[in-house]
């Protein structure tokens, strides 16, 4: 497994991977597909050096990705991510989110980050655990912030500093 920085011909499979996960309602608030070509300028805004999309891919193809997003965009929080790790779902339960957390970890130092948030709802319970198996400890919580098919859902904020 190769992990790379993202490209725009990746677009293609990175937009499947996200759309395939739209409609369980438990990992993102889009209620619809989105496009490759409305992907085009959030690409574009990721920074290689500092706040990088990476693939996960084999001779398969792509089989995951992971975005380091901005936080907060004042100069204060610069030091701090959220990062987001989205895995195909033949390839679910084989290792990519764990090694593509791993690689986030390790690089976050070279990316000037300290922080690295999860934004996650709470009735995601395979997420949490993920996460808390991972150091992440819950840091905040939003209540029914989220109406997802007319129920609403809560957001957990996990958060994890780095070389502590």
């Amino acid at each position: 497994m190769r992990i790379r920085d993202a490209v725009e011909a990746d677009l293609p499979a990175i937009v499947a991977i996200y759309n395939s996960i739209i409609p369980g309602r438990m990992v993102t608030a889009d209620l619809v597909p989105v496009t490759v070509a409305s992907r085009v300028p959030w690409l574009q805004a990721h920074d290689p050096v500092r706040r990088p999309i990476w693939v996960a891919e084999d001779a398969a193809g792509i089989a995951a990705w992971l975005s380091f997003d901005t936080f907060y965009p004042r100069a204060a929080y610069d030091g701090t991510a959220m990062i987001a790790i989205y895995v195909a779902e033949s390839r679910r339960r084989t290792g990519l989110g764990q090694l593509l957390l791993d690689r986030a970890v390790a690089e976050a130092p070279r990316l000037g980050l300290h922080t690295l948030l999860g934004y996650i709802f709470a009735h995601n319970d395979p997420s949490l655990r993920f996460f808390a198996k991972n150091g992440f400890t819950r840091w905040a919580h939003l209540p029914r912030v989220a109406l997802l098919d007319g129920v609403e859902r809560d957001l957990v904020i996990l958060g994890r500093r780095l070389g502590e």
